[in-house]
């Protein structure tokens, strides 16, 4: 089962390897790791998606909190938060098909980001299931480059 993890760090060198090494000291996989500052500059938010049971998550929780530089640890369970992630995928699009991958993006409120003759990029945010709708639509076109943010997230209270 998917958990996501938002863990709140001071934002100071070797905080990010510490989380890091905790994962893989232990054997846990991370499938979406996301950092970034806060409103507040001394403290940075981590975003973790992992794969685990709940004892399995309940345990990384308790490793996390136990890290000097970790402020707090949120394991968020389904409904309780929002997440988004952000695209960036280049579609393989030529004069004669442009104007349908360009309306595929407008029915997912993406955004062309790039023309060039073969190709366009486009820009999408969402939850997951929908970036992986639309990537299987794109994959009729032909995805030629596909980076993603991985996914971010925050409390809805």
């Amino acid at each position: 089962m998917r958990h996501t993890i938002s863990v709140l760090v001071e934002n100071k060198f070797g905080v990010l390897t510490r989380v890091a090494g905790l994962f893989s000291g232990r054997g846990y996989n991370i499938d979406t790791l996301n950092v970034g500052p806060t409103h507040d500059p001394s403290l940075s938010r981590m975003t973790i998606v992992t794969r685990g049971d709940e004892a399995t998550v309940e345990q990384i929780c308790k490793q996390l909190n136990k890290l000097i530089d970790v402020v707090k640890v949120t394991d968020f369970h389904a409904g309780d938060f929002i997440d988004r992630e952000l695209i960036l995928v280049k579609v393989a699009a030529g004069s004669q098909n442009r104007a349908e991958v360009a309306q595929m993006a407008e029915l997912f409120r993406g955004k062309i980001v790039d023309v060039q003759p073969n190709s366009v990029t486009v820009e999408l945010t969402g939850t997951e299931s929908k970036l992986e709708k639309f990537l299987l639509l794109m994959k009729d076109f032909g995805i030629l480059d596909l980076t993603r943010t991985g996914q971010v997230a925050l409390p809805r209270n």
